[in-house]
């Protein structure tokens, strides 16, 4: 496992945090290729005690942490995606040349030349883009299959990504070959690992869905299957892309809604109280609220099957590997003070006490002391002269 390499300037409040960020970021993923990262996960969690793990009949990978007899009716399952757009390779046409899948969504104009890694046993096959092979018409056509030059044969399954370093911390950054959404995974197994060495009363769910970057495929089959309990507020994890009012650096934003649906307002009421909360006991704490619609997110999915739910997401660059403003294929970045607040945040969702009601209670207490102020002086009013 490579060792985290961070700048002289570099800031890492968790460096044992830090260390779970790098290597996750280090681990091969693609859409239906996720077993790499799911072994790191079960590893993880087979070392807490705590922290139970089941896996449902499509994969997704459920933990619960529960420690003492406290029951909660209505506890929080905070979700992410264990995948990131990339390659999964099919067969060889030549000696030199792989057929591959591709699964996910970037521009096919970002494609033929760019280079490529396949990941084959704890080794690399780099390659490069020849031809790809496209479905569908303008502005929404995609790429299916790539011919890809390689230096040595890559066997049928090995999964492929875009040929960039390991990661890379600079300054209040880290670089990545993919952040969407192993970060946010990386921030649920933080918190896993706070709750289970603080050990104080909790009862809450971690879902890590697989194949999200083609439709929420894990998380639509996790709510046919009951995967998650029907009783728990849903909070779908995600690294969204940075928005002009949404900048990384500002801490971790809770997401009223992405460009298809608004999210469930009492689940977003509720975390936003708690995230006050947690801004008044820890004045390192900060973050946003925010409308993040340059995509949709498992949330929407989660809204729409049934479940009370909401998101939260920090703050990413370039966005599926494309570097907009150069025209080109880039790493994927996020700050690291998002990403610790936003551990925080999920430890206090997890063990807080106030209770998840399905209503927004801070509102509906403003609404009774306003009603409660100007009674007298609104039926009063009722029979001034006109």
């Amino acid at each position: 496992m490579p060792t985290l390499t961070p700048t002289r300037k570099s800031r890492l409040p968790d460096p044992a945090a830090g260390r779970v960020l790098h290597e996750m970021l280090s681990i091969p993923t693609a859409p239906f290729a996720e077993h790499r990262v799911i072994d790191y996960v079960e590893n993880f969690c087979a070392k807490r005690k705590a922290a139970t793990l089941t896996r449902d009949d499509v994969g997704n990978v459920l933990v619960r942490v529960q420690i003492g007899r406290r029951t909660i009716a209505r506890p929080v399952c905070i979700t992410a995606h264990l995948d990131h757009p990339g390659f999964v390779a099919d067969r060889m046409t030549s000696t030199t040349t792989v057929r591959a899948f591709w699964r996910g969504g970037v521009p096919p104009e970002y494609f033929v030349g760019a280079r490529v890694r396949f990941f084959v046993g704890e080794s690399w096959v780099k390659g490069r883009i020849r031809s790809i092979k496209t479905v569908g018409r303008k502005p929404k056509r995609k790429v299916q299959t790539a011919l890809i030059d390689v230096s040595r044969p890559v066997p049928r399954g090995a999964i492929g990504m875009w040929d960039f370093p390991d990661p890379r911390v600079r300054g209040n950054r880290i670089h990545a070959r993919g952040c969407d959404d192993i970060a946010g995974a990386a921030a649920m197994l933080c918190a896993i690992d706070k709750l289970v060495r603080q050990k104080r009363a909790c009862d809450a769910y971690f879902l890590f869905t697989r194949a999200e970057e083609v439709g929420f495929v894990g998380a639509i089959a996790a709510c046919r299957l009951r995967t998650i309990p029907k009783r728990c507020v849903v909070v779908a994890m995600e690294t969204s892309s940075e928005r002009p009012n949404a900048k990384m650096g500002d801490g971790p934003i809770l997401r009223v809604g992405d460009k298809a649906s608004t999210f469930t307002p009492a689940a977003t009421a509720h975390c936003n109280q708690i995230a006050l909360d947690l801004a008044t006991s820890d004045k390192t704490f900060t973050f946003q609220r925010k409308l993040m619609d340059g995509g949709t997110c498992e949330s929407s999915a989660y809204c729409t099957l049934g479940y009370d739910a909401t998101g939260i997401c920090i703050a990413l660059g370039n966005y599926h590997n494309v570097d907009a403003k150069r025209g080109k294929l880039g790493p994927e970045y996020v700050d690291l003070r998002d990403f610790h607040n936003v551990v925080k945040w999920f430890v206090e969702l997890a063990r807080s006490r106030r209770c998840y009601s399905g209503r927004n209670d801070a509102l509906e207490a403003r609404m009774r002391d306003s009603e409660k102020t100007y009674k007298q002086l609104l039926e009063a009013s009722r029979a001034a002269p006109r």
